[in-house]
């Protein structure tokens, strides 16, 4: 891509107005790029302008949610849970530059196929990190196998896209975050929900709140079906 191309994405910072990089996805708040920053291998996410949207409003809407994404990312790797290295962070071009994973996602390990002892080995990894998080009021927001990858060298589980995230410790916020997973397993994988169940068997081992979360995710199940009963 040139440096015209990607000025008109916005991208104001020199180093990567130089760069080669290749879009790689597009969702509804943001670019996902790869490329290259300071000789690195990395990602780079950036928040798009909303057309539609007054111009001061969108510019602090999407920092704000920028400040919180990373503010998440730091706070996740805090905790403990491994997640990709935050390089930089360009605030005006609304862009965050962190490590490239080399890796698979967990839900293209569970398109290629994997033995049940595997499956169960790499939910209760889930589970237990998303414990730690949950416990440490950190909220995902968007957990689905897409935002789970695993390194190719270490196996190690690394958690990705915090866009969506939030700190809270109510019990219904967790409740609804487990859900979202159980629903892209049964929607997604529904030949492998036994790896959901030893998710859920590891959070409840491992998370020092289980019992409120866990109960307000019966009761979320609960207004999901109502929902889908009534259409």
């Amino acid at each position: 891509m040139s440096k015209d191309d990607l000025a008109k994405e916005g991208f104001l910072d020199p180093i990567i107005s130089t760069a080669s990089c290749q879009l790689l996805s597009q969702g509804a708040e943001a670019r996902v790029w790869s490329g290259e920053f300071l000789g690195r291998p990395v990602i780079l996410k950036q928040r798009f302008k909303k057309k539609y949207r007054h111009p001061v409003l969108d510019k602090h809407l999407n920092h704000s949610r920028l400040k919180q994404e990373v503010r998440s990312l730091l706070k996740a790797r805090k905790l403990g849970i491994p997640t990709p290295v935050l390089y930089d962070v360009e605030l005006e071009a609304s862009t965050i530059y962190m490590e490239r994973i080399a890796g698979c996602s967990v839900k293209e390990l569970l398109k290629k196929g994997m033995s049940p002892a595997d499956r169960h080995s790499l939910g209760r990894k889930i589970g237990q990190l998303l414990a730690t998080m949950h416990d440490g009021s950190l909220v995902h927001g968007d957990l689905t196998t897409s935002n789970m990858l695993v390194r190719s060298d270490s196996q190690d589980l690394v958690m990705i896209d915090f866009g969506l995230s939030s700190i809270s410790g109510l019990a219904e916020d967790k409740a609804v975050d487990l859900y979202v997973l159980e629903r892209a397993f049964n929607s997604a994988h529904a030949t492998s929900v036994d790896m959901y169940d030893a998710v859920l068997e590891a959070y409840k081992q491992h998370s020092r709140q289980w019992c409120p979360t866990l109960n307000k995710l019966a009761d979320v199940r609960m207004r999901g079906r109502k929902r889908v009963m009534v259409g």
